[in-house]
């Protein structure tokens, strides 16, 4: 990982406490039904300065690559790194504490109202909303990788791989990742 920061890339804060963790993770699953990746990189690059864009980038391939989600995956490897094991469930109960619960109050009242139209169109229009927001994060994602090709070029064949061929992400990531492992390799040389 690169932690040399460029001129228009503000410092990293200091290391985040548990409770810290809790509370950015607690509020981040409070607002991010359905795109939480988008909110997570704003919150822990942008917002807290927890991690650099590159640091994200790299923390967010392991985590895609490990099963699970990849938000949980991302809030109990962030914790791990700065806390520990006490970070990373800080972490991972920040994240899904408030939303389970909202989700069950969800549930009953979506049991009650499924049949309105009204809530049908809701949630047509919640999904372009989701929609716009994971565009907005791949873009973000992609943007610093404009200066290295070869990782353009390994994140392009993984996006065509997985949503156009709609091959599973387990053979992508077995295939692509020992190529993206070789070319930096070689780069580094």
């Amino acid at each position: 990982m690169n932690h040399e920061l460029t001129s228009s890339e503000p410092a990293l804060a200091p290391t985040p406490t548990s409770r810290e963790i809790f509370g950015g993770f607690l509020g981040l699953g409070l607002i991010s039904f359905g795109g939480a990746l988008p909110l997570a990189r704003r919150a822990i690059v942008e917002q807290r300065r927890w991690l650099s864009a590159d640091e994200f980038t790299d923390l967010l391939g392991l985590c895609q690559f490990l099963p699970g989600g990849n938000v949980i995956n991302l809030a109990v490897a962030l914790g791990m790194r700065f806390r520990g094991v006490p970070g990373a469930l800080a972490g991972l109960l920040g994240l899904i504490a408030g939303p389970s619960l909202v989700v069950i109050g969800l549930g009953v009242l979506y049991e009650h109202t499924q049949n309105d139209p009204h809530v049908r169109h809701l949630f047509a229009g919640l999904a372009a909303a989701a929609s716009g927001l994971l565009i907005a994060m791949a873009i973000k994602i992609v943007l610093p990788l404009r200066n290295q090709p070869l990782a353009a070029l390994i994140a392009v064949l993984g996006f065509i791989a997985i949503a156009i061929l709609r091959v599973p992400l387990l053979p992508t990531m077995l295939v692509l990742t020992p190529i993206s492992i070789y070319l930096a390799a070689r780069n580094a040389r």
